[in-house]
């Protein structure tokens, strides 16, 4: 049996740091808050919103909900940006994406304030990222996955880490990450050949493919630490990741889903937050 990298526990120790952040925060007159961007009801956006409304009530998080109809205009949507950017009480943004195909993803990106982007979807987010530099904030779901062996105690320096995805928000940002942490890394992508074999040499698998059951028993070994980042609903409308569970069962560790890396993302979230109002406010704990 594998060890369960329990998301849960990483989330909930990080969240009672969190909570000795905000309570000094608000004792000198700052309430971090954070800025939730929805554009229409998708299922998936609710859920996350949700979950992470909740997750800033614990952590003593203040939340404002801006709400746009789906057949928004871009102007409606970056005026609500702008609005964001001026407004000082607000120390970081959510913007939920992909937007509808009517609205330019990349100028909604580039229109939120770098300072406020704790999700790291603006460039200057994520060119902080690939060039190592402590500035500004990384996309919260790698990062959870770095929080997650940190709270475990795995070292990536010097080991073996292979991400399966290449996605701008999950396994482009983890594998820079991951390099950040001295470790030796390989991408797969659609057009690696035989991606079981590169799995295999793996000592960390990051699984960011994105369908249910895309990583078999041969993709992994029993030396193995498995972070399966996907949240797919199967063909019985149960949630699950990326890795089979026959799979998972072969590693030495693994993140279960639901209850791993999803539950760590909504508190890196806050994490970040927190931090966007010292940095804002000029107070560093």
């Amino acid at each position: 049996m594998p060890q369960i990298l329990d998301g849960k526990a990483v989330a909930a120790a990080l969240t009672e740091d969190l909570k000795k952040q905000t309570a000094a925060l608000v004792s000198r007159g700052v309430v971090p808050t954070l800025a939730i961007v929805r554009v229409g009801e998708r299922g998936d956006d609710l859920a996350y919103e949700r979950g992470a409304i909740k997750r800033a009530q614990t952590a003593g998080v203040a939340v404002k909900q801006f709400i746009l109809p789906a057949d928004c205009t871009q102007p409606q949507l970056l005026e609500t940006i702008d609005a964001i950017n001026h407004d000082a009480g607000i120390h970081g943004c959510l913007i939920f994406m992909p937007l509808p195909g009517s609205i330019d993803e990349r100028a909604v990106r580039e229109r939120l304030s770098p300072a406020k982007d704790v999700d790291g979807i603006t460039f200057a987010s994520q060119a902080a990222v690939y060039a190592g530099r402590d500035e500004g904030f990384p996309p919260c779901t790698p990062a959870a996955c770095m929080e997650i062996l940190k709270f475990y105690g795995v070292d990536p320096k010097g080991k073996n880490a292979v991400v399966l995805g290449r996605s701008l928000v999950i396994g482009r940002p983890a594998a820079m990450m991951l390099l950040g942490a001295s470790a030796t890394v390989t991408v797969c992508h659609t057009k690696t050949r035989d991606t079981a074999s590169i799995a295999r040499r793996a000592d960390i698998l990051v699984a960011a493919v994105g369908h249910a059951g895309a990583v078999t028993p041969e993709f992994v070994t029993p030396s193995q630490i498995v972070l399966d980042v996907g949240i797919n609903v199967n063909e019985a409308g149960k949630l699950c990741g990326d890795v089979l569970p026959e799979a998972a069962e072969i590693a030495g560790a693994c993140t279960p889903v639901p209850g791993g890396v999803g539950s760590v993302t909504t508190t890196v979230l806050m994490k970040h937050v927190v931090e966007a109002a010292e940095k804002q406010s000029g107070i560093n704990n």
